[in-house]
């Protein structure tokens, strides 16, 4: 059957559903098709080059064909805990341009060039140019304490009590609504930015105001968009105390407000242009470079799909 059905052609990052959540269910492919089959064997489709990043939940199986078939489109596999939260590990589907990550690298390893990725980034999160004459680990610290204003401001906005930011990954039920409603929000704004950061052929490790942790540049970008997304949404929530499921709630209202705001069209395009700060020509590929293992000649997709 699979000899019958037309190539596969990736779609782009900004045409796509933000996030997926499954759990309980086996993912496989069927006649050519991504479904979800539960445990009375009713199956369930999802358009998987649709969709930017399916979380998969705990009680999902996952066949290799749909594993396979999610990368060759260039879709973001993730595996979280309950909730949506605790992420455990990710099916990369991007990797195939090597000259985007030594742009990066090189941006990244300069002090200079650092300092005025970094700044292009805070004059995007906050709609104003840094102080001058600031160090990276200044204006991080400044961003920090605008950080914790902007969360108390919002709480009161909506009538939440918040007494800070503060959950233990490990101790998921012992943190307070307004803390688990923020966690599963950014949550979802993590997993659909990683998905974006991949498809645009950059590495998630290679961060510059956020280092050292494996999603530390989709800290960087995610932050950008954070308090005006999902910190919103999850303060509603928590003052909403919806009976329940508050995370399922959380969930579908990120869903909601990254379709209303265009988040998937805004990302890779920001990215570029934060990057372009550093004022450093991005270098062409070398000509004896590996392509990619499905080279697509129509080049429909973002750059970092392998397809």
């Amino acid at each position: 059957m699979s000899g019958l059905l037309p190539p596969l052609k990736p779609i782009p990052i900004k045409e796509r559903v933000s996030v997926v959540f499954v759990e309980r269910g086996e993912i496989d492919v069927r006649d050519g098709a991504f479904v979800v089959v539960d445990v009375t064997g009713i199956r369930t489709h999802i358009p998987v080059g649709g969709v930017a990043c399916i979380m998969l939940e705990p009680g999902t199986r996952l066949s290799h064909s749909a594993a396979a078939l999610a990368a060759r489109v260039g879709t973001l596999l993730v595996w979280v805990g309950e909730a949506g939260v605790r992420l455990y590990s990710a099916g990369q589907p991007g990797g195939a341009r090597s000259d985007r990550l030594l742009y990066q690298a090189k941006l990244a390893l300069d002090e200079n060039l650092r300092l005025k990725v970094v700044r292009k980034m805070y004059a995007i999160r906050f709609g104003e140019e840094p102080p001058a004459r600031r160090s990276v680990e200044q204006l991080r610290g400044i961003e920090g304490v605008r950080v914790r204003q902007t969360y108390q401001s919002l709480a009161r906005q909506f009538g939440v009590t918040w007494a800070g930011r503060d959950y233990d990954a490990q101790s998921w039920d012992a943190a307070d609504l307004p803390n688990r409603c923020l966690s599963a929000a950014t949550s979802c704004l993590y997993g659909v930015t990683e998905a974006a950061v991949l498809a645009a052929g950059y590495a998630p490790a290679v961060g510059f105001i956020h280092t050292g942790k494996p999603l530390s540049f989709v800290y960087d970008i995610a932050d950008i968009y954070k308090f005006d997304t999902v910190v919103p949404v999850a303060f509603k929530v928590a003052a909403s105390r919806p009976a329940g499921n508050p995370e399922r709630a959380v969930r579908l209202a990120c869903r909601d407000i990254f379709r209303q705001s265009k988040l998937l069209d805004r990302i890779i395009p920001d990215i570029e242009d934060i990057l372009a700060a550093g004022e450093v020509p991005r270098p062409e590929a070398p000509a004896d470079a590996v392509g990619p293992a499905l080279p697509n000649a129509e080049n429909i997709g973002d750059a970092g799909h392998r397809a």
